[in-house]
């Protein structure tokens, strides 16, 4: 098969990396020629081997394709998240991956990394990559005090990295958990993440939250990130569960909802 007229090599490329990731999942790395990437990307062998080494590569090279693009559309829809919040979006959507490409590729990966020195090496660098971006992901949340800057960016990148590649591995027909049931867990995850408060801080009389109709826009993170003490009401805007009253425990859940509100709408206030 002969170059493609008007086809760029960067159109090349993209194209090799959309039919690995099609194939790879249909097919398994091991049970995936170079052929049948190549045809699957309408090109020719030579044309896979003049952007990718081997068949490893690519696996590799897709994977890492698929994890940038998932990213990139979190950030696309709303820049101004916050880090915590990116962190709860990404983890309600782990259990989701029954039909993510992103999910096949990377079990395909881990698999052959374990019997395949070829595809180990280029895992390692991928792994390193995620794990660095985690790690810089939480230093910018300690600099905002999101997250307690005792925790070690390290471990908790590891710990984020556990959790999103086990999820790869058990999915919704294996086991599944209600929605809102994970989405309270991962609350309660993220707000133990947070600075501990001092003892200027502690309160007599229990906590209270309210949201200002004024300044609400229905954006959703305070019944995202606490859904104990916010809930949506029918026009989709945020209400608060009861008088607003934080049982004991809680007040880090609440202190998220309230930093990450992008319109301030949240106050807070002793009973």
């Amino acid at each position: 098969m002969g170059r493609i007229s008007g086809v760029t090599a960067a159109d090349t490329r993209e194209r090799l990396l959309r039919g690995a990731a099609e194939v790879f999942a249909e097919r398994g790395y091991d049970g995936t020629r170079v052929a049948d990437i190549a045809a699957a990307a309408g090109v020719s062998n030579g044309a896979m081997y003049a952007h990718f080494a081997s068949k490893a590569d690519l696996l590799v090279a897709a994977l890492r394709a698929h994890g940038r693009r998932m990213l990139a559309d979190a950030f696309a829809a709303d820049p101004d998240r916050s880090v915590t919040d990116l962190l709860v979006l990404i983890g309600r959507w782990l259990p989701r991956r029954d039909d993510d490409a992103n999910r096949y590729l990377l079990v395909e990966a881990l698999v052959a990394a374990r019997r395949d020195e070829d595809v180990a090496r280029p895992m390692r660098d991928y792994v390193a990559e995620r794990a660095d971006w985690l790690a810089d992901l939480v230093r910018v949340a300690q600099a905002g005090d999101e997250i307690d800057a005792d925790l070690s960016p390290n471990a908790l990148a590891h710990f984020c990295l556990l959790l999103a590649m086990g999820s790869a591995l058990i999915t919704p027909d294996l086991h599944t958990v209600a929605d809102q049931e994970w989405a309270a867990l991962l609350s309660r995850v993220v707000a133990g993440l947070a600075p501990a408060a001092g003892p200027e801080q502690t309160r007599s009389e229990p906590m209270k939250v309210q949201i200002s109709s004024e300044r609400c826009q229905g954006h959703g993170r305070c019944y995202d990130l606490a859904p104990d003490l916010f809930a949506e009401d029918d026009e989709g805007y945020g209400t608060v569960i009861g008088d607003g009253r934080v049982p004991p425990g809680q007040e880090d859940q609440a202190r998220l909802a309230v930093a990450n509100c992008p319109e301030r709408a949240i106050d807070t206030s002793e009973a």
